[in-house]
C-alpha cells in the first residue's frame, strides 16, 4: 500500500488505452464452454502495441460453479525459457473488488506498462515473470472480467466463497496446464488480499494434507501491506508516517490516542481531526516516492485531498476515494 488514500491520476489517454487493451484481450479469449480443449486455445498471440518478447502469455475463463454460472478470468505471463522450470505465483489484488489484470498486471508487477498517451506497451523492468510464471486472477466473480450468471452472487459473496471458488479455479487450472503440476507454487497479493491470500493458503494447505506429492505444490504466501484489521492498519499507517518523518511526534501521539480503537468506516471526530492535522503536516508530497522532488501539478494536489472516513486506506493502492 501507499500512503495517500488515492491513486495519482493517470493521463486520460493512457487510461483509455489500457481499457482498449483489456477489451482487445477479451477478444482473444474463448468461451468458457470450450475450456476442455486445453491450454493451447488460451494462448495470446500478441497484444496491441506489444513489443517482441521471449515468453508466452495465456488468458481465459475457468468455470468454478456450473449451477450458478460463475467463471473466473485469468492471465498467465510465463517466465522465459531460460528461467524454466520456474515457480508458479498466483497474484491477487485486493480492494475488495480490484482487478488483478487491470491493476496488478497492467500497473505493478506485470510484463508491460502503457506508454504515455496510450502509444503502445513497453516492457516493465520490474516484471515478476523474469523469474516466475505469474498467474493473475480476477476474483471473486464480478471483479474485472470474471462473471456470474446469478445476480444474487454479487450481494452474497464473501471471503469464504471467494477462497473456495479460487481453490476450484486452481484445481481446474492445473488440469488445463498439466506441465505446471508439482512445481513450487506461491500465493501473493496486496491490500484486501490480506484476507484473500491467507484464507486461500489455509484451504490449499488443508486440502494437501495426507497427499505425498500434491499437484498444487504449495510452498508459501506473500502479502504486501495487507488489510488485516482496523487496529493494525491504523497502527501501521501512523508508524509509517512517523518513521519517515512526515508527521511530528505530537501528531503521532495524537493519532494513536484518537484513532486506534476506531472503525475506519466511521471514525470519531477526534480521529478525523487528528488525521487532518497529519495531512496538513505532510504537505504536497508524493507518497509513492517520498524522496523525489515535489509535484506541484493541480491534478496531484487534488489527489491528496483525503476522503472523509476512509483514511485507513492511506497505505493501500487498491483503495480509491
Amino acid at each position: 500500500r501507499t500512503m495517500t488514500g488515492r491513486l495519482p491520476p493517470a493521463p486520460a489517454a493512457a487510461a483509455a488505452a489500457l481499457a482498449v487493451l483489456l477489451v482487445a484481450l477479451t477478444c482473444l479469449l474463448r468461451p468458457a464452454a470450450a475450456e476442455a480443449s486445453g491450454h493451447a486455445a488460451d494462448r495470446i498471440v500478441r497484444l496491441p502495441g506489444q513489443p517482441a518478447v521471449d515468453f508466452d502469455m495465456y488468458s481465459g475463463y475457468i468455470t468454478v460453479n456450473e449451477s450458478a454460472g460463475r467463471s473466473l478470468f485469468y492471465l498467465l505471463q510465463e517466465a522465459p525459457e531460460e528461467a524454466q522450470p520456474a515457480p508458479v505465483v498466483l497474484w491477487l489484488n485486493g480492494g475488495p473488488g480490484c482487478s488483478s489484470v487491470a491493476f496488478g498486471a497492467s500497473e505493478e508487477l506485470g510484463a508491460f506498462l502503457v506508454k504515455p498517451r496510450g502509444a503502445g506497451l513497453v516492457l516493465n523492468e520490474y516484471r515478476w515473470n523474469k523469474v516466475a510464471n505469474v498467474l493473475f486472477l480476477d476474483s471473486p466473480a464480478g471483479v474485472g472480467f470474471s462473471y456470474t450468471n446469478t445476480s444474487s452472487d454479487i450481494y452474497t459473496s464473501g471471503d469464504n466463497r471467494t477462497a473456495h471458488d479460487s481453490y476450484t479455479f486452481l484445481a481446474k487450472w492445473f488440469e488445463r496446464f498439466p506441465h505446471y503440476k508439482y512445481l513450487d507454487f506461491y500465493i501473493a497479493g496486496e491490500s484486501y488480499a490480506g484476507h484473500y491470500v491467507p484464507e486461500l493458503s489455509q484451504l490449499v494447505h488443508r486440502r494437501n494434507k495426507g497427499i505425498e506429492n500434491p499437484v498444487i505444490n504449495f510452498k508459501g504466501f506473500m502479502v504486501g501491506n495487507g488489510l488485516i484489521d482496523d487496529y493494525h492498519d491504523y497502527l501501521g499507517t501512523f508508524e509509517s508516517w512517523w518513521n519517515h518523518g512526515i508527521i511530528s511526534d505530537n501528531t503521532y501521539r495524537r493519532l494513536k490516542a484518537s484513532c486506534l480503537n476506531d472503525s475506519f468506516i466511521h471514525p470519531s471526530p477526534a480521529c478525523d481531526a487528528a488525521v487532518d492535522v497529519a495531512t496538513a503536516e505532510q504537505g504536497n508530497i508524493d507518497m509513492y516516492s517520498l524522496y523525489t522532488p515535489v509535484c506541484n501539478s493541480t491534478s496531484w494536489s487534488s489527489s491528496r485531498r483525503r476522503p472523509r472516513g476512509r483514511y485507513v486506506s492511506i497505505l493501500d493502492p487498491d483503495s480509491r476515494g
